[in-house]
């Protein structure tokens, strides 16, 4: 079934729903401070399209007090393959240099960060302890979004590219290390049915696309996975 990108009232939402989030995020404090204690492993955080490690300084912030080595990535802004390299060739070094002091890595990507997050997966499994996806439009048609045309500028990538088409059918599929999708069905950017994909853990928030990343229920679900694959 091909999904259609989310409404124009859902689209036209985004930024009153994430000015609303923010304004009300003291509400959640108690929730956010039941989160289990982390365990020290490394963490890796990897930002959306055009975002820097700056958009996730909160999810950095909370999961450092709760108990994990959480680092940015350090490539500046996500221009995607621009940013990244082939085969994320840019990237991958990065996480050796944290794997050789630390360990296999859990990648937490955001949007198209998650989407980089699952391809490092299937290319080095050996750096990857586990992948965490939030709003992370993985496992369907690029065109089931409204942002389609700004990641092919911000890119340089056409969607319709035979290559393009190849690696996004490879990243749809299950991975070689665990992973948890974070999706929402109101997202007013992206279709939530291609945020996760059958046979794979997935968790459903109520959010907004923008300052997914700053949501506290989002928070809270990414500290209990970890939690839950601790002794893994």
């Amino acid at each position: 079934m091909v999904l259609k990108p989310p409404s124009k009232a859902l689209w036209a939402a985004e930024l009153p729903r994430a000015a609303w989030m923010v304004a009300t995020w003291w509400r959640h404090r108690a929730l956010l401070a039941s989160a289990p204690r982390g365990d020290g492993r490394a963490v890796m955080l990897l930002p959306g399209l055009f975002n820097s490690d700056r958009s996730n300084f909160a999810m950095r912030r909370y999961l450092s007090g709760v108990g994990y080595r959480c680092e940015g990535w350090e490539l500046g802004r996500n221009l995607g393959i621009r940013t990244v390299g082939h085969d994320a060739a840019r990237l991958i070094p990065r996480i050796e240099a944290l794997a050789a002091g630390h360990g296999p890595v859990t990648l937490i990507g955001v949007s198209l960060g998650g989407i980089i997050a699952r391809l490092v997966a299937l290319r080095r499994p050996d750096l990857v302890r586990e992948v965490i996806t939030v709003a992370s439009p993985y496992a369907g048609s690029g065109k089931a979004t409204n942002v389609w045309r700004a990641f092919e500028w911000v890119t340089g990538e056409r969607l319709d590219d035979p290559a393009v088409i190849a690696r996004s059918a490879e990243l749809a599929g299950d991975l070689p290390v665990p992973a948890t999708a974070i999706w929402s069905r109101s997202d007013g950017l992206v279709a939530g049915g291609i945020c996760r994909h059958d046979g794979a853990c997935a968790i459903e928030v109520r959010s907004s696309h923008l300052g997914v990343q700053l949501r506290p229920e989002v928070l809270r679900a990414i500290a209990d996975v970890l939690a839950q694959s601790r002794a893994t």
